[in-house]
């Protein structure tokens, strides 16, 4: 299907942080943007409304709201989560929308997985999305696959007790962790989505950097000006089975992302450091 220049992309999961980054990053490269949102006069949803960006209602397992927010769009960027419904639920997301944009003869889908996704992990929330990987790369949707590492802003989870002095994390102190900011992952995909005829059928692992977790604490020590300490929290501790697979899996074979050649081949990201990413976060810095 034909589309105009000023034809918008679609963006799901755009008051979340992945969809949110990528929609920011959409208009600062100036293009229009459209949001799928489950409330369009929810507070998130207004404001984007507000900002010029355009709203379709709808969820991420509504396919026939998917593919009329799919209309006309130049291209969309979509993510699953298992987090709400679980895993199976993931999946029918995932195949909910790669429905709606074969009914929608959408031009482009770049699709967020992760990294380490066909790797054969075990991780239960990777292995869904390497199940959509698969039906999107054997479907006719012209697509590209993103797959990022972990996320610097999980971190947040833990922000009061890095505030109080300690960095937990299932890591040993000198294990590195391939991790990304999210506003990183929105500048890749708005880099793809400006030449996608070079990103056709490719799939992609992005990480920004790879600090082991002493190197963390430091960071963020150095951000808030006081002493910080990595603790290793025992995988016994760890109750959920999803959450251990992960924390296994990145203990062990991790993930691979060849971060030199990556940022050699896209210095137009600018990709945030570790460190630059904390002292944002926790010292009121800024890039």
């Amino acid at each position: 299907m034909a589309t105009e220049p000023t034809s918008p992309v679609l963006v799901l999961g755009a008051t979340g942080g992945q969809g949110g980054a990528v929609l920011r990053a959409l208009r600062d490269s100036g293009r229009a943007v459209r949001a799928l949102v489950r409330d369009p006069d929810a507070p998130a949803a207004a404001r984007l409304a507000a900002s010029g960006v355009q709203l379709a209602a709808g969820g991420f397992t509504d396919r026939a709201a998917l593919t009329g927010a799919m209309a006309g769009a130049a291209a969309a960027f979509a993510l699953t989560t298992p987090f709400e419904s679980g895993v199976d639920a993931e999946v029918v997301q995932g195949r909910a929308i790669l429905g709606a944009a074969a009914d929608a003869r959408l031009p482009h889908l770049v699709f967020a997985s992760v990294a380490g996704a066909t790797s054969g992990s075990g991780v239960p929330h990777f292995e869904s999305k390497a199940v959509v990987e698969r039906e999107l790369a054997g479907g006719d949707v012209p697509y590209t696959i993103v797959a990022p590492t972990y996320f610097f802003d999980n971190a947040l989870g833990g922000e009061a007790d890095i505030r109080a002095g300690v960095l937990t994390l299932p890591l040993p102190a000198d294990r590195r962790l391939q991790q990304l900011d999210r506003n990183d992952l929105g500048r890749f995909v708005a880099a793809v989505l400006a030449t996608p005829e070079r990103y056709v059928g490719a799939r992609i692992e992005i990480a920004g950097d790879e600090p082991t977790p002493a190197q963390m604490a430091a960071a963020l020590a150095a951000a808030l000006k006081r002493p910080v300490r990595h603790e290793e929290v025992p995988m016994a501790a760890i109750g959920n089975p999803d959450m251990s697979a992960m924390w296994s899996f990145l203990r062990g074979e991790g993930y691979q992302v060849d971060i030199s050649a990556l940022h050699r081949d896209h210095p137009e990201v600018g990709w945030t450091s570790f460190a630059t990413w904390a002292d944002r976060a926790f010292g009121g810095g800024t890039r």
